[in-house]
């Protein structure tokens, strides 16, 4: 493994200097700029940085970063195991037990030990721009994380806090079905809900429903769910009323968790975690829903990346197996060297 400095980096922000690492949110109350990765699972790694200034993503180094073969890439539930999981899912919602459920899968692939997922940052702001794209590099903590996410988890500016939940996808607009926009309002009804427990009383609006935004090769329902933070209120206490991401998670959420945890095969790690930034000097901080999202796994010497689909009765298993492969096709080719990027800025396949 090479000996790679702590960073975090976030769109043109790039901090380094690492002061402290600790798993208690309640420092994210304190002062200074600190980065953000939370897993699935709650464990949360809070980084503090001593400098923190402007710098653009740099332009990809050719050959600094080697990811792994188009063909190395394996699933934690393949074709056959992903289907017949949407299927149990549906005879869940069937039984009353749940409405929605996000089921996930797990891609691994061999990674050398000089792999640098900075070096993979540089790569998908080229081949995956994303609004949320940044990394997380602290060697010695076990958090190695590079995102190309396009969906706000939480957002605050002083007492005001804003949630982007994205639900329903497809390639063009067209693609979008009535189920997708049901889907999103299911998840818009849970945001709100837990953001308003520990909102003030009457605060919590929905400025923006069922929005079609375009992303690189496909597109997205996004929602805009904004409250005021009461009193006694601070990031410990919005993280565990919001965690996790009601997107990446079902409705009800704990009914969800459940049924998730019984048909998924492997940890989601940082993936549908939340991943981001908090300058406690300023009271702002914004923190990324943990899709499109690559971590290393230096245990194993691999590198991972999650996909999944939000199931609903209306779900065809197909269908949601397609949207998983959709999601991840782009990047894991950006992840492997198979996509050139022409003058125009349009991303092709090699």
């Amino acid at each position: 493994m090479p000996d790679l400095p702590p960073l975090a980096r976030f769109g043109d922000r790039l901090a380094t200097g690492l002061l402290d690492v600790t798993s208690d949110p309640a420092a994210l109350e304190s002062e200074g700029f600190w980065a953000v990765c939370a897993d699935f699972d709650g464990r949360a790694t809070c980084a503090r940085f001593a400098d923190v200034r402007t710098e653009p993503v740099p332009a990809p180094v050719p050959g600094r970063w080697r990811g792994p073969a188009v063909d190395d890439w394996t699933s934690s539930l393949d074709h056959a195991a992903y289907t017949a999981a949407v299927v149990r899912i549906r005879e869940h919602i069937a039984a009353g037990e749940v409405y929605q459920a996000n089921l996930c899968r797990v891609l691994s692939a061999p990674v050398g030990p000089d792999a640098d997922v900075d070096a993979l940052t540089a790569l998908l702001a080229r081949g995956n721009p994303a609004p949320y794209g940044g990394t997380i590099r602290l060697p010695g903590h076990g958090v190695e994380t590079a995102t190309a996410s396009p969906e706000l988890f939480l957002r605050r500016s002083g007492r005001t806090v804003e949630s982007g939940p994205i639900k329903g996808t497809g390639r063009t607009e067209a693609d979008l079905l009535q189920k997708d926009y049901a889907e999103n309002v299911m998840i818009v009804d849970l945001v709100r809900n837990d953001i308003g427990r520990v909102c003030a009383t009457g605060s919590v609006t929905v400025p923006d429903l069922c929005a079609v935004e375009k992303h690189p090769g496909l597109v997205h329902l996004v929602s805009t769910v904004r409250g005021e933070l009461s009193a006694q209120a601070g990031w410990p206490e919005l993280l565990a009323a919001a965690f996790p991401p009601g997107s990446v998670t079902g409705a009800p959420k704990s009914s969800a968790l459940r049924i998730i945890d019984a048909l998924e095969t492997a940890p989601r790690g940082p993936y549908c975690g939340g991943i981001g930034w908090v300058d406690a000097d300023r009271g702002t901080g914004e923190l990324a829903v943990g899709i499109r999202t690559f971590w290393i796994d230096r245990a194993a010497g691999l590198l991972r990346f999650g996909t999944g689909a939000g199931i609903t009765w209306g779900s065809d298993p197909e269908g949601e197996w397609r949207e998983t492969e959709l999601k991840a096709s782009r990047l894991l080719a950006v992840a492997s060297g198979a996509y050139e990027v022409n003058g125009s800025g349009e991303a092709l396949v090699t």
